[in-house]
């Protein structure tokens, strides 16, 4: 985030001892009955690193893998929040993009949410992680599972990172090319579109869609809809918006999420888990300022028992 300051919703605890926190973990999940109430204490306070000690800990001591025992001991949406949070962020997000391309059918929007609102850095690590984890590269799953426009998108996204370059000048000149390949023809060039919104970088492509606007007076966002439909114009957008805000990208795909019939709680848990440590406190704000009322609010009356406890320890919520 470059314009405020990232608050996350998860620190790292100040006086933290692995080895109390395994014994803890340990008594909570021995014997007759589980201490869900334990289990949510310490895995929602403690930081990803804090947490992978733990589990070193438990295996090093008690000689136990501790997501075999949590998966053992919970059941349910809450056992889905616990085993997400004891992952690596990088290896979190691989499985998430695993899952989305996993048996009949694709989960379009997953892919979006993950790979089209991530930097440099972050593309690299989950790369990496998918490979190790699965025996394959990310970019050749991903062309198995979609096609066209959309499949050329995503793949650019996880194989060539994007330049550092900020220029002005180099800006309207793209610019431009953006209202030739869309605006000033009939038709629409999607592959110059997918080209410069996946290979500029993010200070460049602010000032892109700046120049874009003073040319034709129009922001990129009216022409993307009115240009692209279906999975394409969800994974610019999302670069489109990510770039000029991320916090109101995320705030509105969780008022999405629990809005309407039924929850999409796989995207619920994945943007919790995801952004806790890097800037949910932001996007809480965001989202009241959007919805004009809170996420803890929205989370409470859409989940329940221990589910709803977990979620709304890592919000930071009463």
């Amino acid at each position: 985030m470059d314009f405020i300051q990232a608050n996350p919703t998860v620190r790292p605890c100040h006086d933290f001892d692995a080895a109390a926190d395994a014994l803890a973990l340990r008594t909570a999940m021995k014997g007759l009955g589980t201490d869900e109430d334990a289990i949510i204490a310490i895995l929602t306070q403690r930081s990803n690193n804090q947490r992978q000690q733990i589990a070193k800990f438990f295996l090093e001591d008690y000689g136990r893998d501790l997501i075999k025992d949590l998966k053992s001991e919970l059941g349910g949406k809450f056992e889905d929040v616990i085993v997400a949070l004891m992952f690596t962020p990088c290896d979190y997000l691989a499985k998430q993009c695993h899952h989305a391309m996993a048996g009949i059918g694709t989960d379009e929007q997953a892919l979006v949410e993950i790979l089209c609102t991530k930097n440099n850095r972050e593309i690299k690590e989950i790369v990496e992680a998918y490979e190790r984890m699965y025996g394959r590269p990310l970019a050749e799953h991903i062309c198995s599972e979609t096609s066209g426009d959309f499949r050329r998108l995503l793949t650019l996204m996880v194989t060539e990172p994007r330049p550092l370059t900020c220029d002005r000048a180099a800006a309207h000149e793209t610019a431009q090319g953006l209202v030739d390949a869309g605006e000033a023809k009939f038709g629409t060039d999607e592959e110059v579109f997918n080209r410069i919104l996946t290979h500029e970088s993010i200070p460049q492509l602010r000032l892109i869609f700046e120049e874009y606007k003073n040319i034709c007076g129009r922001t990129i966002e009216q022409t993307l809809r009115d240009e692209m439909s279906g999975e394409l114009l969800d994974g610019l957008l999302a670069i489109v918006e990510c770039v000029q805000s991320p916090t109101t990208f995320f705030a509105k795909r969780l008022y999405d999420a629990m809005c309407g019939a039924g929850t999409k709680d796989s995207t619920l848990i994945r943007i919790v888990v995801s952004r806790c440590e890097i800037d949910l406190g932001n996007i809480k704000k965001e989202f009241e300022k959007l919805y004009d009322k809170t996420l803890e609010s929205m989370v409470k009356g859409e989940t329940s028992g221990d589910y709803k406890h977990a979620l709304v320890a890592l919000i930071g919520g009463p």
